[in-house]
């Protein structure tokens, strides 16, 4: 990536950052996702993207204090977002509240599916390349999980992790709200009608 071209994102990302602040709420529903120095490109943008989707209470941000939130599409003004530079932090302000916090790795013993989430719980998701940022011995009460993988490959993208995780819990906590009312935002930017032809004949 060019000078130029970071500079510009983090430009685009403070403009975005301000409206976060000014305009995020909670989300309704009791999941948060911590997102631990995650690199600042492409996946973070998306996460945000399927956090508001899902209606993920809010995002946490360790070790990145900036993305670029183009592959948000927007969702970065509306998902309420906090930032940590250290995990530590994060956790303290967790459990402070009274939540669950569980990390997502690959050799976990438990896996999601088979695992009762509590109402109130986090899902961690480390580094693209190194995993979580934290020793697991510096903090017991953070509980490992992993998503069932059938094929050769043993690793998620980790934005398609996150979804993952955002749909399990949704499926034990969520009621499904029926199909949205809202307007097709991507078709209204390209001068389209806000629902497509199939979706105003099945009205």
């Amino acid at each position: 990536m060019s000078r130029t071209k970071k500079e510009m994102i983090r430009r685009r990302f403070l403009q975005e950052k301000f409206l976060n602040a000014s305009r995020a709420q909670p989300g309704p529903l009791g999941l948060t996702i911590v997102l631990d120095h995650l690199k600042p490109d492409f996946n973070v943008g998306k996460i945000f993207r399927s956090a508001d989707a899902f209606g993920v209470r809010e995002v946490l941000l360790v070790g990145v204090p900036w993305f670029d939130p183009a592959t948000a599409v927007g969702s970065f003004k509306h998902v309420q977002a906090r930032f940590y530079t250290a995990f530590a932090q994060a956790y303290a302000a967790l459990t402070a509240e009274g939540v669950a916090v569980y990390n997502l790795e690959v050799d976990a013993e438990a896996t999601l599916p088979g695992t009762e989430l509590p109402e109130r719980c986090a899902l961690v998701l480390g580094n693209e390349g190194v995993g979580q940022s934290f020793r697991r011995e510096d903090f017991p009460g953070v509980g490992a999980l992993r998503i069932p993988q059938w094929g050769r490959a043993q690793s998620l993208n980790v934005s398609i992790a996150a979804a993952l995780g955002m749909y399990e819990y949704c499926r034990r906590w969520g009621k499904d709200p029926g199909p949205s009312n809202l307007p097709d935002r991507n078709r209204l930017k390209h001068g389209l009608p806000a629902e497509a032809p199939a979706q105003r004949q099945n009205a």
